[in-house]
């Protein structure tokens, strides 16, 4: 006998999603994939009359309106294991409702390193595709091996290489498609048997636990020097978790969704002028040609860091984190969100985009 499809009940989700804003809609919680059957024969037999489903992770990367007119299916799929051992890599597979950070965390124990520069990011490991997260010199697309996700439209499951999942900066295939088609529900990663540390991002090769890191150097040359000097995996996970700590709020105290904003890429042209405009601005040069700028810098330059309109502000100790002081609707964030992006066009004449998902 097949499962049944999740049934869907009006809740509260203020709860799920780490904004803290309020809102109610109608929620399913799928805990076992195989309902998933059901779940698409029951949306292709609704047609245009029923709610369009919204997908939810952990809610990390999400505004969303007080009363939405999607309904609301929470993944609660659990499970992680050595999908592959394979020639140079560990392949691993985790659900994805486990928490990413504490995937990351696990991989760490058991000897597959790869994934610690991604450490502390909130969120689900099934929505960690859908953003392509990265931070501090590390893409997940480098790291992915396939996304197993349901195509819903389709009815159908796919197992999806990287190059098939569109991968860009902060987005995806998973993304654009929009939401409502793809469930993703296990996502698998290649982590390198030889490991080497990713230390390209400056505030993780300055970091003072990082300095020396590996042991003291001794006799045996400059071969021996530099292996002893290498850091372990565990010291740049701790290095990169103490820079979050100190960088970026706890959703768990000050509601918040992570940067709010992307930071735009321009044109070499453009960023050299604004870099003679303005000096001291952050500039990143991409394999393309183009130029990624600071979003944070920007941000900050324009007046917005500490500042409050009404119950939400620009975070003081990180400009580019929009934080919610209390009492925030979904209207709120985005009359800052608006006058942050306009004051920033006005100064430099560059566009940001907003990074967290709308849940209308």
């Amino acid at each position: 006998m097949s499962a049944q499809p999740p049934v869907f009940s009006e809740q509260d989700l203020q709860a799920c999603n780490t904004l803290g804003l309020p809102a109610r809609a109608p929620v399913a919680v799928l805990e076992d994939e195989s309902a998933i059957p059901a779940l698409c024969e029951a949306l292709a037999a609704g047609g245009q009359t029923d709610a369009p489903l919204f997908v939810l992770g952990g809610g990390s990367n999400l505004v969303i309106e007080a009363r939405p007119r999607h309904r609301v299916l929470r993944v609660a799929l659990r499970g992680i294991r050595l999908w592959d051992d394979a020639a140079g890599h560990w392949i691993v597979e985790a659900a994805a409702g486990e928490s990413w950070h504490g995937f990351v965390a696990h991989c760490l124990a058991r000897g597959w390193p790869g994934l610690e520069n991604l450490a502390l990011i909130p969120g689900t490991v099934g929505a960690a595709p859908v953003q392509n997260i990265g931070a501090y010199g590390l893409e997940l697309d480098q790291r992915l091996h396939s996304v197993v996700a349901w195509d819903l439209r389709a009815g159908r499951e796919r197992t999806l290489r990287p190059d098939e999942c569109g991968f860009a900066y902060r987005d995806s295939l998973f993304r654009r498609d929009g939401a409502g088609r793809w469930l993703i529900v296990r996502v698998r990663f290649a982590l390198p048997k030889a490991w080497t540390p990713r230390l390209d991002y400056p505030d993780l090769r300055d970091h003072p636990g990082l300095r020396g890191a590996g042991g003291a150097s001794g006799a045996g040359g400059p071969a021996h020097e530099a292996a002893a000097t290498m850091p372990t995996p565990r010291q740049v996970f701790d290095a990169v978790c103490d820079i979050r700590r100190r960088k970026l709020p706890d959703p768990a105290v000050l509601a918040n969704a992570g940067s709010f904003f992307k930071n735009p890429v321009v044109d070499a042209d453009q960023a050299d002028r604004l870099q003679r405009q303005f000096p001291a601005l952050r500039t990143y040069p991409q394999a393309d040609g183009r130029v990624k700028l600071a979003a944070g810098w920007l941000i900050e330059q324009a007046g917005w860091k500490g500042r409050r309109l009404g119950p939400v502000g620009m975070h003081e100790r990180q400009a580019l984190v929009l934080v919610n002081h209390g009492g925030a609707r979904a209207a709120d964030v985005q009359a800052l969100a608006r006058a942050v992006r306009a004051d920033v066009r006005k100064r430099f004449g560059v566009g940001l985009e907003q990074e967290p998902v709308v849940l209308d």
